[in-house]
């Protein structure tokens, strides 16, 4: 057996304690550091631990946030708060120990054992065991749970197939002891220990669950978790609250004594209430107010591993021909989207896999090996005309030539950051370069997710955040049977070619097979990628102790002031 030996990264806590609801003001300056336990854990000053009430704002009200449910960065932010994984990704962007202290992986690299905490306990006090792991997980490939993710993190498991089809015991996860959890997979996975740090394998309380079904997560007395935080308040519309769980097992560490997140959707809004000190961090201030932030000690651009693009609902007429899709995707300028419309925050896609993942050789990155591979990328930005000339010729080869006989088509997005200008942007462009008439409709978030995967639109605006530092997990997306795959894209040969690339041990073949997949989805339009994403934010200079991960998420649990 190889050996995992992970240990949680130190968490210094600072000399004060922000309490951003109340305008900024300081608690007892006081307080001293924390200090370094054995195993690297770190125990906040008794003064300390607790005091920090803070309020943010990352989204609107969330679809969901039963973690089999969700699949959108908002609903994520809060579950990572509330929940823990086996492992998880820290400041480092490292994976270190979680819920398990350790795991071991046989020789073959087919089963994994984690080996939990001992004493792990949920947020209501009860025993937290390997058995919860097994439950949780069986509940993520249930055909009745109708998880998004469920295909994605369990796919490799040994049984997932009879478990996606109804029979939970199917799937080969077991808990031979309290503290211990075994996985067997059916075929290698040279990237499986990055799936289990994803927010839908986090464990959840049968007992909760099966007491309240689908309800079971939406008030603080049944939303049961493990992580430092637990829900004590949710106002729809308004807010959710977190408060810090006395249960984790890491709980002297954590900072916080409350976390609001504000549920606002207008942007205006909660720009207006951070300027008055009532949050203090917001993500996509007003875009119009780019300029003046640009500079400011308040605003901050992360590159995030993401991809913006178009679905086009790849089942209906006119979009069920690959012409039609490549002409629209082919007519856009890149360049003026991510420069002009996005003010330079986003950066144009030249590919659908960007900047950032890595390949098979340390410290390469897959765009790069693209681009030598294919001896340039597939978008030029820099030669618009060009590719406004073969879009022409493409709409006229199916059966459009200057849009003539084209119905007029909806584009369906949210009004939420850029998405409204770059929308704005397509019904021009698409008149002016193809001749093409576009309707645009702006649908709130809580409405605009579940209509985009149930495939009841035309074309929509998407996005993709990783989950783990891997191509396929941008490239899987296009899977028939992805329940994130939006643009209902299907084929057999892009399935059987992801389906060899993640079942591989070889490293060399992995990749070698990933780049064929995007290749094959570029050539076919299967969507059309626009930019490559960057979080945007204010935040007070005064908070520290915070961190903001390539994944799209925001950590706040160690949060101090200077």
């Amino acid at each position: 057996m190889k050996k995992m030996s992970l240990v949680l990264a130190a968490i210094m806590a600072s000399s004060m304690i922000l309490s951003a609801c109340g305008g900024g003001k300081a608690a007892d300056p006081s307080a001293g550091a924390g200090t370094t336990a054995a195993g690297g854990e770190t125990s906040a000053p008794a003064e300390a631990a607790g005091a920090l009430d803070l309020a943010v704002r990352v989204g609107p009200d969330p679809e969901t946030i039963d973690p089999a449910l969700n699949s959108a960065v908002d609903g994520a932010n809060i579950i990572v708060h509330a929940f823990e994984t086996l492992l998880i990704v820290d400041s480092e962007n490292t994976i270190v120990s979680g819920q398990a202290e350790s795991y071991d992986v046989s020789e073959d690299g087919l089963t994994y054992t984690f080996h939990l905490r001992e004493g792990l306990k949920w947020s209501d006090g009860s025993p937290l065991t390997a058995n919860d792991f097994v439950y949780s997980w069986k509940r993520l490939a249930a055909p009745e749970t109708a998880a998004p993710y469920a295909a994605d993190m369990l796919g490799y498991i040994k049984g997932f197939e009879g478990a996606a089809g109804g029979d939970w015991e199917s799937l080969a996860v077991s808990a031979p002891d309290d503290n211990t959890f075994v996985v067997e997979l059916s075929v290698p996975c040279i990237y499986f220990a990055k799936l289990v740090t994803h927010a839908s394998m986090v464990p959840v309380q049968q007992a909760s669950v099966d007491a309240n079904g689908e309800q079971w997560s939406l008030t603080p007395e049944t939303y049961i978790s493990n992580g430092p935080l637990k829900m004590t308040e949710w106002v729809p519309g308004s807010h959710i609250i977190l408060s810090k769980n006395e249960n984790y097992w890491n709980a002297d560490a954590v900072t916080l004594n409350t976390l609001k997140f504000a549920l606002m959707e207008d942007t205006n809004s909660y720009y207006s209430a951070y300027q008055a000190g009532e949050l203090a961090m917001i993500k996509e201030p007003p875009t119009e107010e780019i300029p003046t932030l640009k500079g400011t000690e308040d605003f901050h651009v992360e590159p995030i591993m993401g991809t913006y693009y178009i679905d086009f609902q790849n089942q209906k007429e006119p979009f069920n021909n690959p012409d039609v899709r490549k002409a629209l995707s082919l007519a856009i300028d890149r360049d003026y989207v991510a420069n002009t419309v996005m003010q330079g925050i986003y950066t144009p896609a030249t590919n659908f896999v960007g900047p950032g993942i890595s390949d098979a050789k340390d410290g390469s990155f897959f765009a790069d090996v693209t681009t030598e591979k294919n001896g340039g990328n597939f978008f030029n930005p820099s030669n618009y005309d060009a590719d406004v000339a073969k879009a022409k010729e493409l709409l006229a080869q199916a059966g459009y030539p200057d849009g003539q006989g084209f119905p007029t088509i909806e584009y369906m997005t949210n009004d939420a950051g850029y998405h409204k200008a770059v929308a704005e942007y397509l019904q021009s462009c698409w008149k002016e370069a193809l001749g093409i008439n576009m309707d645009i409709k702006v649908v709130e978030w809580a409405t605009f997710t579940p209509t985009r995967r149930a495939g009841d639109y035309q074309v929509a605006r998407d996005g993709w955040v990783y989950d783990y530092d891997d191509p396929s997990n941008m490239l899987n997306l296009m899977l028939s049977t992805s329940g994130n795959n939006n643009a209902k894209y299907s084929s057999p040969e892009l399935d059987a070619l992801l389906h060899e690339a993640n079942s591989t041990a070889d490293i060399e073949e992995h990749y070698e097979k990933l780049h064929q997949a995007e290749n094959m989805i570029l050539e076919d339009a299967a969507i059309a990628p626009l930019a490559y994403y960057n979080d945007f934010w204010l935040q007070n200079p005064k908070l520290k102790g915070t961190w903001h991960s390539p994944y799209g998420y925001w950590f706040f649990q160690y949060a101090t002031i200077e």
